[in-house]
């Protein structure tokens, strides 16, 4: 019998059952009222500039953003054609270093620059026409949230430098200097804030890349490495894409907007937005119109009555465009907001500019179709593709009918799935819908202690009856035919595309066994299989739980590896009590609490282009081919054998 905790969305006023107990009144007077100034108020509301802080093991967390800002100024010196050049120096991966050739800051106004809110060059469009920088917040989160910061701007041989610590100015000197024009700017994130933080190398390196890209002649000096792009958006594609495309990559440029797409055989929709050479992992204005004329324009041309989800289907497509004075809907600039390719001036009495659908539209338009008319094997390709796409969808219509069918009766009471109060579609804007996650978990004894001991407002459990299917070389007939498949797919919902995604993280929580680690591959394979964008864009972790707990009277201590084991061991004495965790049900729920907590052990579930995943799926889960079969026997550890040498 189900539970009535079983897909509960709780309502957000939701309570306690237990009656509430009047609490006594607290004064309020002049001594509640607090102000704080800029800097102060960046380190208590930190969330309101660089949303999550994190230790730098995500790529969202909060030490990325402090890089991303600090370099956003340089990129926007370079749109204004001051400085092809940027160095980036990253030590013992804590302390940053950002050098650029452009203008560099006006030294009079040096200090408010990057310690005032509501300053900068932005607010009009003189100076930056078309900036990444978002009103002159940016560099401020930067100097509040470091334990040091250090700004030099050199210009007409003067150098000005100022030095702060947790936003407080420490010093201020200016003097005469030889070197070349431009702004240096150093920090170290302030590790009471970002605790035990860490620049990831390959964060790191994605974020420049995707900055060469959009900026063709840009070039990154990252620790002595060269990073830039010779093709733009073309470059873009073939570095991310994990399967080959069906024809060349078609790449168009315009003014202020530059587009590229192919088909692949991979199920599902992939798309790289960007808005001043900003990477707007969270699309918005401009990737809905690329979606949409995209797929009217190859629609219309082949004059024929195609459903776009045929069209869009193995799509890889990647758009940029230039805006003046962008509207993001957060600070961190992931969604574009704005709907006018550049807004009203109304006491210059200059109206708004055309929207960005229609710009985009138009482009697409006129560009796509003129290529297709162009190059007719192209053509063929494609309609070869979409008419592929249809014929698949029609074979299996009547099945996906009949499991929508189900899936929205699951919705309302889905047994598989205990639900949270918060999701990343709820797109409100809270914390909460970032930190949203759902763990699938192997069998009820594990989604009890999970279930037990989760955060109700942002952790959703999944539960698989066993080992679920096998989808390797399986179509998405599967996905619907298949009861547990078809429950998971509506409880990510993801059946129509990667935005109405209700969870940030999705986890897969299986035993510390051999048959954990097969539900971990049969599951990856099915994403791989049918939903590869949710691997590419960092959604998959595998989580990782303790294999030993060794205590003695004073403390105890869960180890991770034979090694931690060891040390532990040695650190708590003679005969410790040791026990060995064979399934995630044997953990209690109050100790599995600690395990699925804020510095929970995830391991992100990544892709690459280097991946050959085909060759890869095909040797792990395909028939069992003689190739696998000799692998195995070459490396097969018997464990007796071990036994007897140890004796």
């Amino acid at each position: 019998m189900d539970t009535p905790d079983n897909n509960l969305t709780l309502p957000l006023d939701e309570t306690d059952s237990t009656p509430s107990v009047q609490q006594p009144a607290v004064d309020y007077t002049e001594e509640n009222i607090r102000h704080l100034d800029d800097m102060e108020h960046i380190r208590v509301r930190s969330g309101m500039y660089i949303g999550r802080l994190g230790d730098g093991s995500q790529s969202d967390d909060g030490i990325y953003v402090l890089l991303k800002e600090t370099i956003d100024n340089s990129i926007d010196e370079f749109k204004m054609g001051a400085g092809k050049k940027i160095e980036v120096t990253i030590e013992d991966n804590r302390r940053v270093s950002v050098r650029d050739f452009g203008r560099g800051i006006p030294q009079g106004k040096l200090v408010e620059a990057v310690s005032k809110l509501n300053t900068g060059g932005k607010y009009d469009s003189k100076a930056f026409k078309k900036s990444v920088g978002l009103n002159g917040v940016g560099i401020k989160a930067v100097n509040a949230l470091s334990s040091r910061f250090e700004v030099r701007s050199y210009r007409d041989g003067k150098v000005r430098a100022v030095v702060f610590e947790r936003g407080v100015l420490q010093s201020d000197v200016t003097e005469d200097s030889a070197e070349e024009t431009g702004t240096f700017i150093y920090f170290e994130p302030d590790d009471t804030l970002f605790v035990g933080f860490s620049f990831q190398n390959q964060f790191v390196e994605n974020l420049l890349r995707n900055y060469t890209y959009l900026n063709t002649g840009l070039t990154f000096i990252y620790n002595g490495q060269r990073i830039l792009s010779r093709h733009g958006l073309e470059d873009l594609l073939k570095d991310n894409m994990t399967s080959e495309g069906l024809y060349d990559i078609i790449h168009l440029k315009g003014e202020d907007i530059e587009i590229a797409f192919t088909h692949t055989n991979q199920y599902g929709e992939e798309y790289y937005s960007f808005v001043n050479g900003q990477h707007t992992t969270q699309g918005g204005t401009h990737q809905s119109a690329l979606k949409e004329h995209l797929a009217r324009t190859i629609k219309e041309f082949y004059n024929k009555n195609f459903d776009f989800a045929d069209i869009r289907n193995g799509l890889v497509a990647a758009i940029a465009i230039n805006v003046e004075e962008p509207m993001f809907e957060s600070q961190t600039k992931t969604k574009l907001g704005s709907n006018n390719m550049w807004p009203a001036v109304p006491q210059e009495d200059k109206p708004a500019g055309p929207t960005i659908n229609k710009y985009v539209g138009d482009f697409v338009k006129t560009e796509v179709d003129n290529y297709l008319h162009k190059n007719p094997l192209v053509a063929e390709v494609m309609l070869q593709k979409i008419q592929d796409s249809e014929k698949e969808r029609k074979a299996i219509a009547g099945v996906t009918k009949l499991a929508r069918e189900r899936a929205k009766k699951a919705n309302l009471h889905n047994r598989k799935l205990r639900d949270c109060r918060y999701h990343l579609s709820d797109g409100k804007g809270r914390e909460q819908e970032a930190e949203s996650c759902i763990f699938i978990t192997e069998g009820d004894s594990a989604s009890g202690s999970i279930t037990k001991s989760r955060d109700v407002n942002t952790q959703a459990v999944f539960s698989l009856r066993g080992k679920p299917l096998n989808s390797y070389g399986l179509t998405k007939k599967v996905v619907y035919e298949n009861e547990e498949f078809n429950l998971l797919q509506a409880a990510l919902n993801i059946e129509d595309g990667m935005e109405g995604l209700r969870y940030n993280k999705v986890i897969v929580a299986t035993d510390a066994d051999v048959d954990g680690m097969h539900i971990r591959l049969l599951m990856i394979t099915f994403f791989l299989q049918f939903f590869p964008d949710l691997i590419k864009k960092g959604h998959v972790y595998i989580l990782q739980t303790p294999l030993f707990r060794v205590r003695n009277k004073k403390k105890t201590t869960y180890c991770y590896t034979e090694e931690e084991r060891l040390r532990a061991i040695q650190e708590l004495g003679p005969n410790p009590e040791i026990t060995r965790f064979k399934g995630l049900g044997e953990i209690s729920p109050d100790e599995f609490r600690h395990f699925i907590g804020k510095d929970m052990r995830l391991e992100p579930v990544s892709l690459r282009k280097t991946d050959l995943v085909k060759e890869m799926l095909e040797f792990y889960m395909g028939k069992n081919t003689m190739e696998r079969q000799n692998f195995i026997i070459q490396n097969l550890v018997i464990e007796e054998d071990l036994v007897e040498e140890e004796q």
